[in-house]
């Protein structure tokens, strides 16, 4: 691990420091996970004093310098480009990942003194965290909840060099009012050439034979390889690096296929590429690449259930997240000749155990969470991430914060159990969707006696974007990207308010969500202009679900939550309720609506668990019930 320290540089009167800034950079192995997250930004005391300077503490010791420093009177760089340009002349300096590129430290220098130091264990960076004002990070250094406590206060942001920030604490950064930055879009590009990379070299047995002929043998007929030509390729998740990987596979005169149910379907047609089924893409790929995110809905989705259902002798790559893949089942299916190759860059623990059947096998080909590392990836990463820090650090809050500003106190005691109804709702309407043609309108409307000019919707606009797009992905969205992240993603968001004669002392009467031209897997949850709609309402401070298509309901949002249409007629609550008793499954809340007496109803349950899926079968065997749906809360 390697430690920069980072104190400002007086240079000219006008670039005097204001606070002594120090930042600590670590850095450990890149990891090019795909993920982001919400929460809020620490305003400053009401006691600051720009003229009141602190004391300067004794440098620490420079462990690594590999060029001098900066002159004292040059300006800061107005952007990375402007960085690059203004750089000494010659070759970059290449070092290993856990160096920060030189590009970033030299942007860093115009601001700040960079001090380094290696392998701190977490005492010693608990120890020296309340002497700087911001980390950099690489994926290896995790900055716990015990390193934002040791910090008393004074930490005021963490920089994950790279793109995954599993490795940090964002609740207890949010708590410590702290802003977390990541640097999420110049891994991209290396990540999808690993995946080609380990897609040739597995079809040609690149590395098995390298191994064989540096021992001595030679074995042409043994490593006799398959060609790409013609070859069927799904990619598992059509995102940043999923679609960079298309784009080169196509190339290589691959037929692409892809699964990602939220993927907008035209910029799919852009490539080439067609959107298909989970089932489909297994059963029909020669070659199956993937490219999703690590989310508890992903997590193992390859198992043996799956495996089982792919076309015999697939071949697999995953340079994504170990935890989406069993390994245990892909052994198996490995020894069984399901899977003919795997080639694999990421791993459930890394560094795998030493003794790893999988690492070992003879048909695996594998490397060590490579996907990031090449020389451009980190120089880009270095400038992405010093220039998001040094921002941050000037109170700029750019679309790779991965926290949120602080929201009023007052407006966020007011708004508080909104902000709560709003993700709900988000989260409950993304489950109705079927998948297909890709969410891409939502119409958020707020029902309100209050003058919209005194209504500040942003958060809850953002918490329901967040509702919608977290349980389908590792973005984590706030205040500050929730517009970005949608428009990332082709989701067009609009809201209307709706004023209502009463009393402006409650803000929010309701809130409506609208999914506008997509397929419902729930046909009840469908208004009468063909949108997906519900409707929440705050009921005794806690959020409660009011409305589902055309029919009225009342059930509070805690827990998980089952959606039944059915025909109304005595006896359909008592034989579902005790179905559920029966699973030994709580029930906390049942509410009914109906269109007319003997029609269609909706009768909406809350249950504390999740029900098994004999329970579930069993309640969609009752006859009179048409439809049913599990949401998860």
């Amino acid at each position: 691990m390697r430690l920069y320290q980072i104190h400002r540089r007086p240079q000219t009167r006008r670039h005097l420091p204001r606070n002594g800034v120090r930042i600590p950079i670590y850095n450990q192995t890149p990891n090019p996970d795909i993920t982001r997250s919400p929460w809020r930004w620490r305003r400053r005391s009401a006691t600051y004093s720009p003229h009141r300077r602190r004391p300067r503490p004794p440098q620490p010791t420079r462990l690594t310098t590999t060029r001098e420093p900066w002159p004292h009177t040059a300006a800061p760089p107005r952007s990375a480009a402007a960085a690059a340009s203004s750089s000494p002349a010659g070759s970059p300096l290449l070092r290993p990942p856990p160096k920060l590129g030189d590009a970033g430290l030299e942007l860093l220098r115009r601001f700040a003194n960079v001090d380094c130091a290696y392998e701190l264990t977490a005492e010693e960076l608990r120890a020296k965290v309340s002497l700087v004002d911001a980390l950099v990070v690489r994926s290896a250094t995790r900055v716990t909840r015990e390193v934002f406590e040791a910090a008393r206060g004074r930490l005021r942001v963490v920089g994950r060099a790279g793109v995954g920030i599993d490795n940090v604490d964002l609740q207890a950064a949010t708590e410590a009012g702290c802003l977390v930055v990541n640097a999420p879009t110049a891994n991209t590009v290396a990540a999808a050439e690993h995946a080609i990379a380990l897609l040739a070299a597995m079809a040609r047995n690149v590395a098995q034979a390298d191994a064989s002929l540096k021992a001595g043998k030679w074995q042409r007929n043994k490593y006799v390889g398959v060609s790409l030509v013609g070859k069927t390729l799904a990619i598992m998740g059509f995102g940043k690096v999923g679609s960079e990987v298309a784009r080169r596979a196509k190339g290589l005169g691959m037929d692409i296929i892809s699964h990602d149910p939220y993927a907008p379907v035209d910029r799919a047609r852009a490539i080439g590429v067609d959107l298909v089924s989970f089932d489909e893409a297994i059963s029909t790929a020669d070659f199956i690449s993937l490219h999703m995110p690590l989310t508890p809905s992903t997590a193992k989705l390859f198992d043996d259930e799956t495996f089982a259902n792919m076309k015999k002798g697939v071949r697999i790559i995953n340079v994504a997240r170990g935890g989406v893949v069993d390994e245990d089942a892909l052994l198996r299916a490995l020894d069984n000749g399901t899977v003919s190759q795997a080639a694999l860059d990421v791993f459930t623990e890394e560094p795998p155990p030493k003794d790893s059947k999988l690492v070992h096998h003879e048909h695996v080909t594998v490397t060590p969470h490579l996907g990031a590392s090449t020389s451009e990836a980190q120089e880009g990463v270095a400038l992405e991430i010093a220039e998001a820090v040094l921002g941050a650090l000037k109170g700029e809050l750019a679309a790779t914060a991965v926290n949120a500003p602080m929201v009023p106190a007052e407006v966020l005691s007011e708004l508080s159990p909104y902000v709560i109804l709003a993700e709900k709702l988000g989260r409950l309407v993304v489950q109705l969707v079927a998948g297909g043609s890709g969410i891409k309108g939502v119409k958020i409307g707020y029902s309100s006696s209050r003058d919209p000019d005194d209504l500040d919707t942003r958060v809850l606009r953002a918490m329901v974007t967040k509702g919608i797009i977290e349980p389908i992905s590792s973005a984590f969205v706030n205040i500050v990207n929730a517009d970005y992240v949608a428009k990332q993603r082709g989701l067009r968001i609009s809201e209307e308010r709706i004023l209502l004669d009463g009393s402006p002392e409650i803000p929010i009467d309701s809130i409506q969500v609208h999914l506008a031209n997509v397929e419902s897997k729930f046909a009840g949850a469908l208004s009468d202009e063909g949108d997906i709609r519900v409707e929440g309402e705050v009921k005794d401070g806690k959020p409660h679900l009011t409305l589902v298509g055309p029919f009225s309901v009342d059930v509070s949002l805690e827990g998980n939550l089952i959606l039944c249409r059915q025909v109304d007629q005595p006896g359909i609550i008592g034989k579902v309720g005790s179905i559920l008793g029966k699973m030994n499954v709580n029930v906390n809340f049942m509410s009914v609506g109906r269109t007319a007496p003997g029609k269609q109803a909706i009768m909406a349950i809350g249950v504390d668990e999740e029900p098994e899926k004999e329970a579930l079968k069993l309640i969609g065997d009752i006859p009179s019930v048409e439809e049913f749906v599990f949401i998860k809360l």
